[in-house]
């Protein structure tokens, strides 16, 4: 049996529907590590007792599969590999090269005794218009990239080398970015040069196939601004302005709109609305961006310097989604609550996030927002300090500490 890394977060998310006539979908950024965590799947099942017969998987981006193009073709594969009437357990990896897969799988769950699993890079087949065309019968798995918990132990689980000093394997991390397979790389620029190579097979398979790409090098100037400036607020006006002003090209802002939705849908990027905690209202126009992994903007830049402000932001914002908290921006006046998370039905959380506060300032700026709030729901000021404060019953978190042992809010 192979040995696949389990990332249990995910594992425990899915598992209540191993047997369920939900379909499956497992989506997320390429090279996430969708593939092995349908093999994780795999074997846990094979260790539960279910016979290899019926489980029936099948790698769609495989040189034996090439041929596999319509729904009609994929059909006759997954029937030549059905032995028996037992129930099944069917796995498709990369089921986006099928056009009109849709109808097919929706077909097999209506037939029932198979649980049906699929996985896709492009987003765009993998998103809203699954609500549609599989009739509401499916739950979707999101997959971030590697969180610091799971880098350290990815790491152990391959016998890499781990530095002693946790902040220096953190510092590590963020470079590095948590590409499960950049940590099979031991050079830095072989990392950064696997983390472009993803960037660019987003482009090619899953960007330019949904054709509606017209100029290349100025979508690639939209790209650029976003990942430059994650973690700031951005609205189409200001890529309009700093596209209009500053390399003087003409654009149509609904252009500038449709290619944002596109790094989204390709989840190279995602957006984090600002909430208005006094009107209790979504705050139309502005939103902050935030990176898949942060090793795609050091692999854009020859800028290596951490920027901790944005890069903390970022660091919690993708280890709170991968834990299920849905994420906003929080606004009380001009003050700025980094974030909202939420959890359940009413589990609310405000958020602040600094490098340290041992600068007066910088500790009296990052408190000031909490004052404002009137709901007493939990407080969390997320820093690098050592030192950790108590103050009106604000909870002061080691932000390393807290990634590195896994917990949640």
């Amino acid at each position: 049996m192979e040995k696949i890394y389990k990332r249990e977060d995910y594992l425990k998310k899915i598992r209540p529907f191993y047997n369920d006539d939900m379909i499956k979908v497992i989506s997320g950024i390429r090279r996430c590590g969708k593939s092995f965590f349908l093999k994780s799947i795999i074997n846990e099942l094979k260790d539960n007792g279910v016979n290899e017969k019926d489980i029936i998987y099948i790698e769609l981006d495989k040189k034996e599969y090439n041929n596999v193009n319509t729904a009609k073709e994929l059909e006759k594969l997954i029937d030549s590999k059905i032995v028996d009437k037992d129930f099944k357990y069917l796995f498709i990896d990369e089921i986006q090269n099928v056009k009109g897969f849709e109808t097919l799988i929706n077909s097999y769950r209506e037939e029932g005794d198979i649980s049906i699993f699929i996985t896709g890079s492009n987003s765009y087949l993998l998103s809203g218009e699954l609500i549609t065309k599989l009739t509401g019968r499916y739950i979707e798995i999101e997959m971030m990239t590697l969180s610091f918990y799971e880098y350290v132990d990815m790491k152990k689980f391959l016998n890499k080398k781990i530095n002693e000093n946790i902040y220096l394997e953190f510092e590590e991390y963020i470079r590095n970015g948590g590409f499960p397979k950049s940590l099979y790389y031991d050079n830095y620029d072989e990392k950064m040069f696997y983390t472009s190579s993803i960037i660019n097979q987003i482009f090619e398979k899953d960007i330019i196939s949904s054709n509606r790409i017209n100029d290349k090098a100025l979508f690639e100037l939209i790209e650029k601004f976003v990942i430059n400036n994650f973690g700031t607020v951005i609205s189409i006006k200001n890529i309009y302005e700093y596209l209009s002003k500053k390399t003087k090209i003409n654009v149509d802002r609904r252009t500038i709109k449709r290619y944002l939705d596109l790094l989204e849908k390709a989840k190279i990027i995602y957006s984090c609305d600002l909430f208005d905690i006094k009107s209790k209202s979504v705050l139309k126009g502005d939103k902050k961006y935030y990176l898949a992994d942060l090793s795609i903007y050091y692999a854009l830049n020859t800028d290596n310097r951490i920027n901790y402000d944005p890069v903390l932001e970022n660091v919690i914002y993708s280890y709170l989604k991968s834990k299920n908290y849905k994420l906003s921006v929080g606004y009380i006046g001009k003050l700025e609550c980094d974030f909202i998370a939420r959890k359940n039905y009413d589990d609310y959380y405000y958020i602040q996030v600094s490098k340290d506060i041992s600068n007066k300032e910088t500790e009296e700026r990052e408190y000031k927002p909490f004052y404002m709030i009137k709901e007493l729901y939990p407080r969390y000021l997320f820093t690098m300090d050592m030192l950790l404060q108590k103050r009106d019953g604000i909870k002061h978190v080691n932000i390393v500490e807290f990634i590195y042992n896994n917990k949640e809010l």
